[in-house]
């Protein structure tokens, strides 16, 4: 190359260099043109994550990927011009985001926002779905049917599986339904194209696991299975900062706890109680001597996949006495006095407990409490509050990683596979066990954040019973977090399948399988 050449090429990179735009709106375009993290990748030669740092400023592009880049953003700048500001309505202009004590916007329910259309997670300061800051931006248009899409070298796309037909919405259950969540988008959630490509991309991670190991085990399942076993927490934690890759809050993977959230040994729990639920209904016993009532054990179906939808704290833990920590939008613990349960054929809410008095409970132990002695149920009085370590929360934040499991699963179901359904099951199961203090995990220290999860997937089974029994069906026992035994048609009640939010007859050859015989000894 002459010099002339040479020095034209160098003053090219510094122009573009000097016209580098913000972390924003490398977002911005790319979503525009409708390519995936992916694409851009393969495209300037860097990692998936590199673009993602790029996109959130924790990192700034550097050579010899940064001139490809830079030249990519200013072709798309070129096509996609930054948005006219919004001309804001009076009415509106004086709408300011719901922060937590520490600044950060805190996330509620979807729905549009009222000043762009867009949905979003945050809210006003008066309980609107607002954008946090000046993040409005208008619905990002169709991709384009030619440009960087056409040249990008394509990524490596794993083997065609079956297509699954999309599952039915899940219907909102009353009895476990949050009532600070009770408000409903007016409008479908929209996914930009660039999301359902980043599913995809994650997806294929997935598939690619089980194929790679099925392939070293040379047709040994057992083998294979074991193998992805051995991986599952390693891969779920990729997964995970996958998905949060484009999270517009951080949060804290080992925060200061206090001493109740900390094992006092190895071998001694911390002093939170999940509330498990161990329940038998005293009316019912299989040694009656006349065993003529029949009943269905039931099987609940990825019972902590559900329960990652949860409020989660994101902040740091503060301390409150009384009950100024409770609220719609914090989490996180709370030393409670429960009044008594008075209802011998319901489970208590809070398990199988012996030692009366007060007790450390998780946030989603008290709102399922706070809702059972509410007006509607009135099966109990309010518990009282006495302290409480929370902070501002959301209930979205593991919900990308939940949407992309709930529909590996599925498909592994709908495809017959089981190395994949196990794989799975593998992931969410050890991510929730291996996140609080774990020899097994590094990579974070939630306690909070597992015993939430756990008491949320106990009170979403508590509800189920409760919600039977509504429907007039006789609760026999409830165990785990996915057994439940009942008298009655339990099919008017709950949709039979296999499907996250469906239920089935437990299978096995043991007394409490299947349907079985019992007897009435009590009122």
């Amino acid at each position: 190359m002459s010099e002339a050449n040479s020095v034209e090429a160098l003053l090219e990179e510094a122009r573009l260099v000097a016209a580098m735009p913000p972390p924003e709106e490398r977002l911005r375009l790319r979503e525009a043109a409708g390519f995936s993290r992916a694409h851009f990748a393969a495209t300037v030669g860097v990692g998936r994550q590199t673009i993602a740092n790029w996109e959130t400023g924790v990192s700034d592009p550097t050579p010899p990927a940064r001139y490809p880049y830079l030249r990519i953003l200013k072709g798309l700048a070129d096509i996609y011009p930054p948005p006219a500001t919004p001309v804001v309505p009076a009415a509106l202009a004086g709408l300011e985001t719901l922060r937590g004590p520490d600044g950060r916007a805190i996330e509620g329910d979807p729905g549009p926002c009222v000043r762009c259309g867009v949905e979003t997670t945050y809210q006003s300061t008066d309980g609107r779905p607002l954008h946090s800051g000046a993040l409005c931006q208008p619905i990002t248009p169709a991709p384009p049917t030619r440009g960087l899409e056409a040249t990008a070298p394509a990524p490596a796309v794993p083997a065609p599986t079956p297509a699954v037909p999309a599952p039915a919405p899940a219907v909102p259950d009353p009895a476990v339904v949050s009532p600070v969540a009770a408000r409903v988008p007016t409008r479908p959630q929209r996914r930009s194209k660039s999301a359902e490509r980043a599913e995809a991309d994650l997806m294929g991670l997935i598939r690619g696991a089980v194929e790679h190991e099925a392939e070293r085990a040379g047709g040994d399942e057992d083998a294979a299975l074991k193998a992805l076993i051995g991986r599952a927490i390693p891969d779920v934690m990729h997964l995970f900062n996958e998905t949060r890759a484009t999270a517009r809050y951080e949060y804290t993977a080992y925060p200061a706890l206090p001493d109740i959230l900390h094992k006092p040994s190895k071998k001694d729990p911390d002093q939170i109680w999940e509330a498990r639920p161990a329940y038998n209904n005293p009316a019912y016993s299989m040694r009656a001597p006349e065993r003529d009532i029949k009943v269905t054990a039931l099987d609940v179906n990825a019972a902590y996949l559900s329960a990652l939808k949860v409020w989660l704290p994101i902040g740091k833990l503060e301390h409150t006495t009384g009950p100024d920590g409770v609220g719609p939008k914090r989490s996180g613990v709370h030393l409670i006095t429960p009044a008594p349960w008075t209802h011998p054929h319901l489970p208590d809410p809070l398990g199988d407990r012996d030692t009366p008095g007060a007790l450390w409970i998780t946030d989603a132990t008290l709102r399922l409490l706070l809702r059972l002695s509410g007006p509607k149920w009135a099966l109990t009085g309010a518990p009282t509050v006495h302290e409480s370590w929370t902070s501002g929360a959301t209930e979205n934040f593991l919900d990308a990683l939940r949407k992309l499991l709930v529909a590996a699963r599925s498909e592994a179901i709908a495809a017959g596979d089981r190395l994949t359904l196990e794989y799975v099951k593998a992931m969410y199961s050890k991510f929730v066990s291996t996140m609080g203090e774990s020899v097994h995990n590094r990579e974070m220290v939630r306690p909070d954040w597992m015993h939430l999860i756990h008491s949320q997937a106990y009170a979403l089974h508590c509800g189920r019973a409760y919600k039977a029994h509504q429907a007039g069906l006789d609760i026999v026992a409830l165990k785990h977090t996915d057994e439940l035994h009942v008298t009655g048609d339990w099919r008017q009640v709950f949709t039979e399948g296999r499907g996250v939010s469906e239920l089935k007859v437990k299978q096995g050859d043991g007394k409490n399988a299947g349907e079985y015989l019992v007897g009435k000894v009590g009122g």
